[in-house]
Parts: C-alpha cells; structure tokens; sequence
C-alpha cells in the first residue's frame, strides 16, 4: 500500500493509503481527526470543508495522494492554543449553530474568504455555498460580517 506524507494541523504525519482515497476518510478514519464532516460524497453540500495550503478544498473528494508534501488545516487547527480564530468567536457571538453538523465547514470556508476580501460584498456571502440542513443562514451572514469586524 502507498505512504503518503503530509501536515495536518502543523503535524507532519504518514498514511499508509490507496492513493485515490479520498482525504475525508484518511482524516476521519485514519488518523481519528472528526471535524470535518461526511455529507455528500460529491462536493454539494461542503460539510467536510478544510484548507489545503491556505485555501478551502473539500477533502470528500480530494485523493490523498493529491496532498502529499502539503499543509492540511481542518477545524482542530484552526484556533491559536486557547485563543479562537476571529470566525469561531464571531460565530459564538451570533449563535450560529443549531445542529452544529455543517459548522466546522461553514467556519472554514468562511475563514476561507475572509483570506480573499477583509470587506465581503452580498455577493461574496451568497457565493458561500455550503448547506446549512438547520437553516441558520440569517446568522452565518451575520457571524461573517461580525468576523470581518473582528478581523480588521
């Protein structure tokens, strides 16, 4: 079976893995980090969202061989020790989560943007296309705009 190196959450880790499983379930699966969420399979509904190099990916339907030698960043590394990234405490502040199922992958993809644009347009909220199964996208939009606040 294939070796496959690469870092999660600032650690250098190996898996032994079929290259073309996807990264979700090597995440999951083999080295137990549960943030991301299965939802879909197919990169509809975004409840596994994560960053690879920085940028958003949605690792349901990454190939782990696809991540070698990179930096994968779930929800586990995103805050600072103790110290919650601006968009976890933005979504504290506003309530966001009902079920709590899709918002590791809302907040990641949200962080996401924020990285993109410190002044984010209605266009630029309507384009987050993660599902929200609850319906709490009055609050998300609100957590993004109080992030932004916080960020700048």
């Amino acid at each position: 079976m294939p070796s496959h190196t690469f870092t999660v959450n600032g650690r250098a880790v190996t898996v032994e893995a079929p290259d073309d499983l996807p990264l979700l379930w090597v995440l999951r699966d083999l080295l137990g980090i549960r943030g991301p969420k299965y939802g879909c399979g197919i990169d509809v509904c975004k409840a596994c969202t994560s960053h690879l190099d920085g940028a958003a990916v949605r690792p349901g339907v990454v190939p782990v061989a696809e991540v070698a030698g990179r930096e994968v960043t779930t929800i586990e590394g995103l805050a600072d020790g103790d110290r919650l990234h601006p968009v976890q405490e933005a979504w504290l502040a506003q309530d966001v989560a009902q079920c709590g199922y899709c918002q590791p992958g809302q907040i990641m993809a949200v962080v996401d943007l924020l990285r993109r644009t410190t002044e984010p347009t209605e266009d630029d909220l309507d384009a987050i296309a993660n599902i929200c199964r609850c319906g709490t996208y009055f609050r998300i939009r609100e957590a993004v705009r109080d992030a932004a606040a916080r960020m700048r």
